[in-house]
């Protein structure tokens, strides 16, 4: 049996406990748009940021969004197959192309957002004002020295 020293509380474990809640929150963010929709937590993703801004090129997408290469083309080939997204082409580096919302994709995220920010006020629903600000801002922290660490290694 290991001693206190060797014991890792996962209930209690930060890294965990972000995960299980981000999984959490995503999974009945999706619940509200997979259906009706037809998209994948990537595609709302992608979505989501060049709703906000576009255009952007695929890697500008990932970084964006967090999420490796090969999950934003996948992601970006779903949307462009349905109309929802277009590509075109940097006149001066034809290597680079720049992705943003159709019109047709333009319609469902303007469907789409408004369902995300009520969910999201029901989730704070949980907290307070002054618990929501503070939350904010500890987030904000948490994120930018996850980042610094991140960096480190």
């Amino acid at each position: 049996m290991p001693n206190d020293l060797q014991a890792l509380e996962l209930e209690k474990f930060l890294p965990y406990r972000l995960s299980v809640l981000a999984q959490l929150v995503s999974e009945s963010l999706h619940d509200l748009y997979a259906q009706p929709f037809g998209l994948s937590v990537t595609q709302w993703r992608v979505m989501a940021a060049l709703g906000r801004f576009a255009p952007l090129t695929a890697s500008d997408v990932g970084q964006r969004i967090v999420m490796d290469k090969v999950a934003v083309s996948r992601a970006v080939a779903g949307l462009m197959k349905r109309g929802l997204v277009e590509r075109a082409t940097d006149r001066s580096d034809r290597r680079r192309a720049s992705l943003k919302l159709s019109a047709r994709g333009r319609a469902m995220h303007a469907r789409i957002v408004p369902l995300a920010r009520t969910y999201e006020e029901r989730l704070y629903g949980a907290l307070s004002a002054d618990e929501r600000r503070s939350f904010d801002a500890l987030s904000d922290r948490l994120f930018a020295h996850a980042r610094t660490l991140r960096e480190a290694t």
